[in-house]
């Protein structure tokens, strides 16, 4: 099969990147031709004119929809995969793409469907927007910018109430049940939603089991992701080392106002990154928010770490509380210092846990059950495509 890939990356490295090439990886192992499309936020994150540009083209980009005519007549692909729109393609590029009868699925890491920040976090989880009420992100500000939350509000009312996604995607695919529920409450048909969570590279295991030394966050330093409450658990626990893996670069205060016990690796990947997951003896991931699906807690898995998460979203319903880790409420600084002076000086348990979460990541996540999954998926789109 030959299948076009579009994606608006975003202005620096994130997740969905990574994801994105995960997933592509994995087709190609399958025998799939798969070309990107692809715009960057980079473009246009710098200046003045790149946001005025980026405020419209979320709306309507007629260009992007000749360019993406372009690419489709020149690939010709059996199936499009879409992943995020925002700013520089807008719901424009599916007028083509149902012109030439294309089946298309469209991959949904996040809430932007029905929460213009995509988060479903404002200080605190918020669902303000669901139900067409987009403009509660302009009037709460939640991108941090008046005339930023206006454009995210303004593209997503026009996406909904031209319904220029839900009428020409075939198949949604989500990552969780619990984000699944989500978007069955926001009107989504059951039917047309299909659960593939993150694809995650081969790991090898460990090896001969060691406990590690450090409590160690993985990933983008954030406040939904509950940077804060790692830095207080981590001065409430003077004694045991901690580590942060991944960019500051949306807070670089944190290091000057973290503990003397916290070191600071920096964006890590590869080696460097597995390195860091095997000197942690847990993998903590506070995060406040829904999250889509947090490929640093099935890597820590994979790796034979036990996890502490927040009992919310898709990090509670991944993690069974007592058997691979351990559950706190979000945003309570207090339990988690808890849960980790409990779990941190038990080694065996810590082994225990970290055994049982490779068995089950393995029966899970594995390449070829999410490959199996994602061909069905395709096969729905198919069929929802040529019923048209």
């Amino acid at each position: 099969m030959k299948i076009l890939y579009i994606h608006n990356d975003y202005a620096r490295p994130s997740g969905e990147e990574h994801a994105s090439a995960s997933l592509v990886a994995l087709l190609e192992e399958q025998g799939h031709t798969v070309e990107f499309f692809r715009r960057s936020s980079a473009e246009v994150v710098d200046s003045t004119t790149g946001k005025i540009k980026a405020f419209f083209t979320g709306i309507s980009n007629p260009a992007a929809a000749r360019a993406v005519a372009r690419k489709l007549d020149e690939f010709q692909p059996d199936l499009v995969q879409v992943q995020n729109l925002y700013p520089l393609l807008s719901p424009d590029i599916f007028r083509p793409i149902k012109e030439r009868k294309i089946p298309v699925v469209m991959r949904c890491p996040n809430y932007r469907l029905f929460c213009p920040n995509g988060l479903c976090y404002n200080g605190k989880v918020c669902e303000a927007c669901f139900g067409g009420r987009e403009w509660n992100c302009f009037f709460r500000n939640c991108a941090g910018s008046r005339f930023k939350s206006l454009g995210y509000a303004v593209r997503g009312w026009a996406a909904r109430a031209s319904r220029r996604i839900l009428d020409n995607v075939d198949m949604f695919i989500v990552q969780t049940e619990f984000q699944k529920q989500k978007f069955i409450q926001q009107g989504i048909p059951a039917g047309r939603i299909g659960i593939v969570p993150g694809i995650m590279p081969r790991i090898e295991p460990a090896g001969e089991w060691f406990p590690g030394n450090t409590v160690t966050f993985v990933g983008r330093v954030s406040e939904e992701k509950g940077i804060n409450e790692f830095l207080e658990a981590a001065r409430r626990l003077p004694e045991i080392p901690f580590a942060v893996a991944g960019s500051c670069d949306g807070m670089p205060e944190v290091a000057d106002r973290a503990p003397a016990n916290v070191h600071f690796y920096g964006f890590l990947r590869g080696e460097e990154l597995r390195r860091a997951y095997l000197d942690a003896r847990i993998i903590l991931v506070p995060s406040k928010w829904y999250e889509g699906f947090p490929n640093v807690i099935v890597m820590g898995m994979m790796l034979e770490r036990p996890i502490i998460t927040a009992a919310i979203g898709a990090t509670g319903s991944i993690i069974a509380d007592g058997v691979d880790g351990l559950l706190f409420q979000p945003g309570d600084a207090a339990a988690l210092r808890e849960k980790i002076a409990e779990l941190y000086p038990d080694v065996e348990r810590c082994r225990e846990m970290g055994k049982h979460g490779r068995k089950q990541a393995e029966n899970l996540y594995s390449r070829e059950m999410i490959y199996r999954t994602l061909e069905h998926i395709y096969q729905e789109a198919e069929h929802h495509n040529a019923e048209r």
